[in-house]
């Protein structure tokens, strides 16, 4: 399983890359999983369903079932955040896991960014960042010396990513 992540601030751009990233590649033949980190309290749960109401009641994990997909839920319930390394053993086997966030992982990244945002690039102070997607033109980012793609050229960015991680397209299409 090969890892690559999105990252950069909030409103640069990483979730609209990655949903284009996972269609791109998908329709490349691969099989794609996704991490997403939320820096914030979340729920996939919806008070008063069956689900929340075991959860809520103390259950530790709770497995939703349907003939259309199943869900895991675990309750930490004081115990730490698990890390990304133990998340990805909880994957079944895929081409390609796409991680969106955990800026600080050592794992391989492309950084989104979004001049509107006015945040200053993560990249130059972190060589686990390969390349930047960016709304502004490659001359912006000139004395970066690493690659600069269009934002929304998703296509030249999942062709890098495949290049970096060592698949390519005739792997798809024997696999």
């Amino acid at each position: 399983m090969k890892l690559y992540g999105v990252t950069g601030w909030k409103n640069c751009g990483k979730t609209g890359l990655m949903e284009r990233l996972v269609a791109e590649i998908t329709a490349r033949g691969f099989k794609v999983s996704t991490v997403k980190h939320a820096h914030h309290t979340f729920d996939v749960d919806q008070p008063g369903r069956d689900s929340y109401r075991h959860r809520t009641a103390g259950a530790s994990e709770v497995l939703l079932v349907s003939g259309k997909r199943w869900a895991l839920m675990h309750e930490l319930r004081e115990e730490a955040e698990p890390s990304l390394a133990e998340l990805l053993t909880k994957l079944s086997d895929v081409d390609l896991v796409l991680v969106e966030g955990y800026k600080r992982e050592p794992h391989p990244k492309i950084e989104a960014h979004r001049a509107a945002a006015g945040q200053a690039l993560i990249a130059p102070n972190d060589a686990s960042i390969r390349a930047v997607a960016s709304d502004q033109p490659a001359s912006a980012h000139a004395d970066l010396q690493r690659p600069i793609f269009d934002l929304n050229d998703h296509a030249a960015i999942a062709t890098f990513i495949l290049t970096e991680t060592g698949l390519t397209q005739d792997a798809a299409e024997t696999a």
